[in-house]
């Protein structure tokens, strides 16, 4: 039987939220999110498990003219990835593959600008990373988050994601310590239809997450409770007999 379909991406980090509760409460967790569909996922679980939340930002090459086939993916610090298999099969050359490069790293560069600021990235040396993204086709911007990573040295690289390609899922437990995929459909068809609301996430909302994630949680001050001890100043004790003589009757 074929799971059901998702409600949101909100609903899919809940879900995936259960999954990693053994990271809850841990100090050395951070949870990185892939831009764009990846953050509102991402911040259910970094809430659920109160972790700080931030963005990894990585970028799809497609193939020209058939941009949704992803031949490879680039992420911050320089970091590529190629589907050589298929590069090979498609015989792109290397100046074909540089041309794409070339037209995505702006995009990359304006989303980082955009949604870090001034802001160094996050400090993952010695962490346990939780990469997430909305769900797994071919995983080439997920490859690329997760070589990247490697390169700042962390303890544990964990691989987090509501649906994906079986196979795809199955190849990142060589490329990740762990991996948590909530379906691996047979049939995946495309990442979207396993979701009822797949609507593109905008960089407005990007960004009103990821700030509200930087808040810090306003503390609520317990109510402070007196225990009455004595009588009240205005405590007559002879209209008091009165009244209790008075309700006897």
């Amino acid at each position: 039987m074929e799971p059901r379909r998702l409600r949101d991406r909100r609903e899919a980090g809940r879900l995936l939220a259960e999954q990693l509760r053994g990271y809850a409460g841990r100090e050395e967790v951070v949870v990185l999110a892939l831009p764009r569909g990846g953050v509102p996922v991402a911040c259910e679980i970094s809430e659920a498990l109160g972790a700080p939340l931030d963005v990894f930002l990585v970028r799809k090459l497609g193939v020209p003219g058939h941009e949704e086939l992803a031949l490879g993916a680039i992420a911050t610090g320089g970091i590529r990835v190629v589907n050589r298999q298929l590069v090979d099969a498609l015989r792109m050359t290397t100046d074909q593959i540089e041309a794409v490069a070339a037209r995505e790293l702006p995009e990359l560069e304006r989303r980082e600008r955009l949604y870090r600021g001034d802001r160094p990235p996050p400090d993952v040396c010695g962490k346990t990373v939780v990469l997430v993204d909305d769900g797994l086709a071919t995983g080439s911007s997920m490859s690329a988050a997760v070589l990247a990573v490697r390169q700042d040295d962390p303890a544990k690289v964990v691989v987090a994601v509501p649906v994906a390609d079986p196979d795809v899922c199955e190849g990142f437990r060589g490329e990740a310590d762990e991996v948590v995929c909530l379906m691996t459909p047979k049939l995946l068809r495309s990442v979207g239809s396993w979701y009822e609301d797949f609507d593109q996430t905008s960089d407005e909302e990007v960004r009103e997450l990821l700030s509200k994630a930087r808040s810090p949680p306003a503390r609520r001050l317990p109510e402070a409770i007196v225990p009455m001890t004595g009588a009240p100043a205005d405590y007559d004790p002879v209209l008091a007999r009165a009244r209790d003589a008075d309700a006897s009757c």
